[in-house]
């Protein structure tokens, strides 16, 4: 089954059980879906999706902590509910550990020696990490190797 697939049953499923927050997330990432789509006059296949959900739980990290700056935790707690759902639709995160061996790998056949070859290092991982792992998160860590 495609992920496109699933997400339409999982929202005939919502609507079924009466649950209105989880059927409005599930309806903003179809809505996402069809608007990309739209826009590149292609269908979307799953690795394309699954880009499409890492962008909407980025968008939903910057409001949560725009909203807890702003001491909106009502709102804040509405973004993270619309995460939890989103979540599901990702491919299984990886682990610290396998982040770090990755980078490690990608380093060393990069033969990147400073902070100039950084993008060398980010090209590499990114096809392997892409919806598997925050990539502003490993792009930090990569900068911490890479510097020390």
């Amino acid at each position: 089954m495609s992920l496109k697939a699933r997400i339409q049953d999982d929202m005939k499923s919502a609507m079924k059980a009466r649950e209105t927050e989880r059927l409005a997330a599930i309806r903003l990432l179809m809505a996402a879906i069809k608007q990309k789509e739209v826009d590149e006059r292609v269908e979307l296949d799953d690795a394309a999706i699954t880009a499409v959900v890492d962008k909407m739980l980025k968008q939903r990290r910057d409001s949560i902590s725009q909203y807890e700056a702003a001491q909106r935790q009502d709102l804040a707690d509405k973004e993270k509910a619309e995460m939890a759902v989103l979540m599901a639709y990702l491919p299984q995160q990886l682990s610290e550990a396998e982040i770090d061996t990755m980078i490690e790998g990608a380093i060393l056949s990069s033969g990147a020696a400073g902070m100039q070859d950084m993008g060398k290092v980010m090209a590499l991982l990114k096809p392997h990490m892409a919806g598997r792992a925050d990539m502003a998160a490993v792009s930090a860590r990569i900068k911490a190797k890479l510097a020390g």
